[in-house]
């Protein structure tokens, strides 16, 4: 990741971002890649300045269009879970990784350290847009976007080591479960907007082997929806 000027706003103090990380630890957040990428991420530009001094607090946070920054410690919690202990990983990085979902970038600038190349999938085209400027001034290269109906995964580029959804369906997609590498993982939540559960899917050949991790709310995926 390159160098990024944080001059200029108090928050993005390194002192900050050290009690968030300390706050993940004492969550259970054990991985030292994944606090360290979450160590040293601006999370304050991916929100609107009137927001930006909330930016390392552990909340999810609105970004428009009915969507939302997710929470630190659950961005954490997907990236470990797909992460730690990975058969595929070389040299501490997985290979391919889809994101259902780009958001603002935040989970995909957590994601992208730990992964030779991320693809990923957004419906809402300004929100795309948004990430595409947030990850460019981050240093971030190895992620490339499709703007589309996440639930169709992205066929062409897989299969994948890992594929993180950052919104929730009813019920798992089954392209997603097609397009996962024989060893690969799955995070996705799970349920409606009241109920929720965060879902660990490991691939074994033809079966599928699925792990509650938490109770968790986000926002839902919305199958067949894409939006200009």
């Amino acid at each position: 990741m390159s160098n990024v000027n944080l001059a200029g706003i108090g928050m993005t103090s390194q002192r900050t971002r050290e009690r968030l990380v300390g706050r993940l630890i004492e969550q259970g957040i054990k991985d030292w890649a994944v606090l360290d990428v979450m160590r040293s991420t601006p999370r304050h530009i991916f929100l609107e300045e009137a927001l930006a001094h909330r930016a390392y607090e552990d909340v999810a946070l609105p970004i428009g269009y009915n969507q939302t920054i997710s929470q630190p410690y659950i961005v954490a919690r997907m990236t470990e879970a797909v992460l730690s202990n990975h058969p595929a990983l070389v040299d501490g990085k997985l290979g391919t990784v889809l994101e259902v979902g780009t958001g603002c970038g935040y989970q995909t600038s957590i994601i992208a350290p730990l992964a030779r190349k991320v693809y990923s999938v957004e419906r809402i085209k300004p929100l795309q847009e948004k990430a595409r400027v947030n990850l460019r001034l981050l240093g971030l290269h190895n992620v490339h976007f499709k703007h589309d109906d996440g639930s169709l995964g992205w066929k062409e580029k897989g299969p994948f080591d890992a594929i993180i959804a950052t919104a929730a369906p009813q019920q798992v997609p089954q392209e997603l479960l097609n397009q996962l590498a024989d060893g690969g993982r799955l995070i996705i939540p799970v349920g409606g907007e009241d109920v929720q559960e965060l879902r660990l899917i490991t691939r074994t050949g033809d079966e599928y082997h699925t792990r509650i991790v938490e109770a968790v709310r986000f926002v839902p995926l919305f199958i067949g929806a894409v939006q200009k």
